[in-house]
C-alpha cells in the first residue's frame, strides 16, 4: 500500500514520505508532451504557408510543454520562414535535441544569413557529424569556409559532395568559385562547364564562366559566356557588372561604363560595381562623376581599401593632391601591403613639394614589390627633378623592360632629354602602344611624346600631328573654356585693385621683403629665372605655390558677402609668411615662381608692399606653342586649342598691362626670355639689384645647382643658356594662324 504523505518514507531516510521520496516521485514524473498530432498539425500549417498560424499555435504550445524539441523546431521555422529572428528557437532545438542533424543545420543557415559565419560553421560540422553525406550541408560548410578565407579548405567539401552526388549543379559552381579564389581560373573553367553540363541554363554558372575565362585573357569566350548569362538572366547585376569588366580588357572603356552603370540600375549598392564605373570613367574623361561615385562606395563599405586608392587617384588626376594623399594613406591603413598604394601616395607627395617623403614611400613599394613599374617611374621622376637625368633614364627604362605596356615611362623618357633618331626602339614601342585601345589619358601622354619626339628630330608637321592629336584628345575631359568668364574676372581684377584700392589696403599689410613672385604665362622662362635666382646663397627657390588662389578665392567671397575684405589681408599676409618659414627659415628671399599669380598680383601687393614681382615675357607665338605642346592638366582648358590660347594670352597681356600702370617701379620689373638668353649676365645683375642683393657668380652656372625642380621644365632648366628655344615657333609657321595677331598685340606695350 503507498505510504501517507505523513508517514514515515519507506526509504528508511528519517523524513516524511512528503518530503522526500513523495516529492522527488512528483518532480522525477516526465511532464506531458504534445502528442504526435498536434506536431502534426503544426506541420501541415507550415506546408500550407499557414506560416502566423503555425507560429501562435507553437508559441501556445509551449507555455504548457517548454522542453519540446520538436515544438521549438516547429517555431524556428515558421519564423525562418516568414524571415524572423529566429536565433532564440533555434538554439533551443539544439540544445533539447542535440543529435537532430536537421537542427543543426537550420541553425547553420540562420547564421550564415546573419554573417556569424564562425558560429555557422561549427554547426553545420556538427550536422556533419551526425549526417556525413548530406549533399546540402556539405556545400553549406564549403561555402561558409570561403566567406571565411578558407577556399583550400573548402574544396574537399565540394569534392565530397561530388562523390555523392556527381549532378549537384551547386556544388560544381562553387567548387568553380573556390578555385578562382585561390588564382586557379583554368581549374574554375572546367567546373563551371560541368556545371553546365548538368545544368544548361544557369545564368549565374554561365557569367562565372565568363569571369574565369577573362582572367584566362580568352576575352572574346568570356564575352560571349557573359553575354548569354544576360540573356538567361537580364536581371543579374553580377553579369552586367562582369561585362564591364570584360569590355574594360577589350579596351573598349565606352562600352564597359554601360555594363557597369547597369549593374548598378539593377542593385544600386553594388559597391564592386560603383569602385569600377569610378575607377574606368577618369579613362574617358569623366572624373567628377567618379569621384562622386567612389564617395559612395566607401560610405557603403569604408573597409575597402580599394575603394580609397581609387578615390585618391581620381583625386590626383584633379590636382587635389592634399586630399588624394590622405586617401591614399586610409587605403594603406586598410592594406599595407599595398606597393601600387605607397608608390602612388609617393607621386602625391612629390607634388606636394615633399620629395625625401616621396622616396620613402617610393622604397616602401619597392621593398614590397621591386618590379613595381609605378614605383620605379616615380624614383625616375625623382632623380629627374633633382637633375640626375641618367640614373632617371635608367629606372624608366628597367620599368619598360618588366612592362612594356607601361605608358608613362615612355612618356617620361622623352621629357628628360633631347630624343634622337637613333631612339628607334623608343619609338617602336610607343607606336606599338597606340596601336592598341587605351586609356584616355595613356593615349593622350604617348601623343605629346611622339610629338615631343618628332619635334626633336625635326619632322616638324608629323610633330604637329601627334601634338594636334593629344590636344583634341584633352577635350574628352569635357572641361571647356569660358571665354565670357574670363573676361568678367579679368575685368573684376582691374576694377578691384587700381592704385587707389592697392594703397587702401596696402596699410593692413606687412613689412616683410622676403617674398619674391616670378609672374608670366606658362612656358614663358619663370623656370629659367627661378633656377638661376635660385642659385645665389640668399635665395631659396620655393617652385609653383598654389597659395594666392586660394586666398584670392577667399578675397572675392569675402566681398560678394558684404565683409570687410582689409581685414583678411593680415591673416593671409602671416599665414604665407609662415609657408615660407617652413619651406625655408634662413634664405633672405624666397622665391614664388607660380606663373598664374600674374591674375593674383594686386592682393600680393596689399598684403606685401615691399614685395618684389619679376614678370617674365616670351614672344607671344613661342610662349602658345609650347604651352600647346605640353601635357597640362585639364585644369588649363584654354590650353588645348589655338583659339582659346590667343584669348587667353590676350587677357594676360590686358591684366598685365593693368598692373605695369598701377605698380611702382620698386615693385615690379620686367624681363624677356629673348633678353635674358641673349644677355645672361645682364639681366641676372640687375634682377638681383632689383631684389637688393649682391652679384654672386653662381647664378651664371645655374644649370649646376642642386635643387628640387618639378615642373615641366626641369630638364630645359639643367641645361646652359642656348637661344634653340627663340623663334621655335617658325618651324611651325603654317599651322599657327589663330596666333599671329598676338605679335601685334605684344608689340604695343
Amino acid at each position: 500500500m503507498k505510504p501517507g504523505r505523513n508517514d514515515p518514507c519507506p526509504c528508511g531516510s528519517g523524513k516524511k514520505y512528503k518530503r522526500c521520496c513523495g516529492l522527488q516521485a512528483v518532480t522525477a514524473s516526465p511532464p506531458a508532451v504534445p502528442g504526435e498530432h498536434e506536431i502534426g498539425a503544426l506541420v501541415a500549417l507550415i506546408n500550407q504557408g499557414r506560416l502566423s498560424e503555425a507560429e501562435h499555435r507553437a508559441r501556445e504550445l509551449l507555455k504548457s510543454h517548454p522542453d519540446s524539441g520538436m515544438l521549438w523546431k516547429t517555431l524556428s521555422v515558421a519564423l525562418m520562414r516568414q524571415g524572423k529572428e529566429a536565433l532564440q528557437a533555434l538554439r533551443k532545438t539544439v540544445e533539447l535535441m542535440p543529435q537532430d542533424p536537421e537542427a543543426h543545420s537550420n541553425l547553420g543557415t540562420a547564421l550564415r544569413a546573419q554573417g556569424q559565419w564562425s558560429e555557422a560553421l561549427a554547426s553545420l560540422r556538427r550536422t556533419l557529424e551526425i549526417w556525413p553525406h548530406d549533399v546540402r550541408s556539405l556545400i553549406d560548410a564549403a561555402d561558409t569556409m570561403r566567406a571565411l578565407g578558407q577556399a583550400r579548405e573548402s574544396v574537399a567539401l565540394y569534392q565530397r559532395a561530388l562523390q555523392i552526388d556527381p549532378r549537384a549543379a551547386e556544388a560544381q559552381n562553387n567548387l568553380g568559385n573556390a578555385f578562382l579564389e585561390l588564382g586557379q581560373p583554368a581549374d574554375a573553367v572546367g567546373c563551371y562547364r560541368l556545371a553546365l553540363e548538368i545544368r544548361a541554363d544557369d545564368a549565374v554558372a554561365h557569367c562565372n564562366l565568363g569571369t574565369a575565362l577573362r582572367q584566362l585573357g580568352r576575352l572574346q569566350e568570356a564575352l560571349s559566356s557573359t553575354q548569354q548569362a544576360i540573356a538567361l538572366d537580364p536581371g543579374l547585376s553580377v553579369a552586367h557588372h562582369n561585362l564591364g569588366l570584360v569590355f574594360e580588357a577589350l579596351g573598349q572603356r565606352e562600352q564597359a561604363v554601360a555594363g557597369h552603370r547597369q549593374a548598378l540600375t539593377l542593385k544600386p549598392d553594388y559597391v564592386e560595381a560603383l569602385n569600377n564605373l569610378g575607377r574606368v570613367l577618369p579613362e574617358v574623361g569623366e572624373l567628377l562623376e567618379a569621384v562622386s561615385l567612389c564617395h559612395k562606395a566607401i560610405e557603403l563599405d569604408p573597409q575597402r581599401a580599394e575603394s580609397h586608392r581609387y578615390l585618391a587617384n581620381v583625386l590626383f588626376e584633379l590636382r587635389r593632391f592634399d586630399a588624394a594623399a590622405a586617401s591614399y594613406r586610409r587605403a594603406l591603413a586598410l592594406q599595407p601591403r599595398d606597393a601600387l598604394a605607397y608608390a602612388s601616395l609617393g607621386a602625391a607627395l612629390r607634388m606636394q613639394g615633399d620629395a625625401a617623403a616621396a622616396e620613402a614611400s617610393c622604397r616602401a613599394a619597392l621593398a614590397i614589390d621591386p618590379n613595381s613599374v609605378a614605383a620605379l617611374s616615380l624614383l625616375g621622376e625623382l632623380r629627374a627633378d633633382r637633375g640626375q637625368f641618367s640614373e632617371a633614364e635608367a629606372s624608366f627604362q628597367r620599368a619598360i623592360a618588366i612592362d612594356p605596356s607601361f605608358c608613362f615611362a615612355f612618356y617620361s623618357l622623352a621629357t628628360i632629354r633631347r630624343m634622337t633618331v637613333d631612339d628607334t626602339a623608343w619609338l617602336k614601342g610607343t607606336e606599338a602602344l597606340l596601336a592598341k585601345p587605351l586609356p584616355l589619358g595613356h593615349e593622350i601622354s604617348l601623343r605629346y611624346a611622339l610629338g615631343k619626339y618628332f619635334d626633336d628630330v625635326k619632322q616638324y608637321d608629323e610633330a604637329f600631328s601627334h601634338y594636334r592629336r593629344a590636344n583634341e584628345l584633352t577635350k574628352r575631359y569635357g572641361v571647356n573654356y569660358d571665354r565670357a568668364g574670363m573676361v568678367e574676372r579679368v575685368d573684376r581684377v582691374i576694377n578691384g585693385f587700381d592704385a587707389a584700392a592697392i594703397r587702401r589696403h596696402q596699410s593692413h599689410g606687412h613689412t616683410s621683403e622676403r617674398p619674391v613672385f616670378i609672374i608670366g604665362m606658362l612656358r614663358s622662362g619663370t623656370s629659367l629665372t627661378e633656377q638661376i635666382l635660385a642659385s645665389h646663397p640668399a635665395v631659396f627657390g620655393a617652385g609653383e605655390l598654389p597659395f594666392w588662389q586660394s586666398a584670392y578665392a577667399a578675397y572675392e567671397a569675402a566681398g560678394l558677402e558684404g565683409r570687410d575684405v582689409g581685414a583678411l589681408i593680415p591673416g593671409m599676409a602671416r599665414d604665407y609668411l609662415d609657408q615660407l618659414t617652413a619651406l625655408s627659415d634662413d634664405a633672405l628671399r624666397v622665391i614664388d615662381k607660380m606663373p598664374l599669380n600674374f591674375m593674383s598680383v594686386g592682393l600680393i601687393c596689399a598684403a606685401f608692399p615691399k614685395a618684389r614681382i619679376i614678370h617674365v615675357r616670351r614672344h607671344p607665338i613661342d610662349t602658345c606653342l609650347s604651352i600647346y605642346f605640353q601635357y597640362l592638366s585639364h585644369l588649363h582648358p584654354y590650353a588645348n586649342d589655338l583659339g582659346n590660347l590667343a584669348h587667353y594670352y590676350g587677357e594676360y597681356v590686358r591684366v598685365t598691362n593693368h598692373w605695369r600702370a598701377v605698380l611702382p617701379a620698386t615693385m615690379l620689373l620686367e624681363i624677356t626670355y629673348e633678353a635674358l638668353i641673349e644677355d645672361q649676365e645682364l639681366w641676372t645683375r640687375r634682377m638681383l639689384d632689383f631684389l637688393g642683393l649682391p652679384w654672386d657668380p653662381h647664378c651664371l652656372d645655374f644649370h649646376e645647382t642642386d635643387r628640387t625642380v618639378i615642373t615641366l621644365s626641369k630638364w630645359q632648366v639643367r641645361q646652359k643658356i642656348h637661344a634653340s628655344s627663340a623663334g621655335r615657333w617658325r618651324s611651325y609657321e603654317k599651322h599657327v594662324a589663330p596666333l599671329r595677331h598676338l605679335v601685334e598685340l605684344t608689340t604695343q606695350q
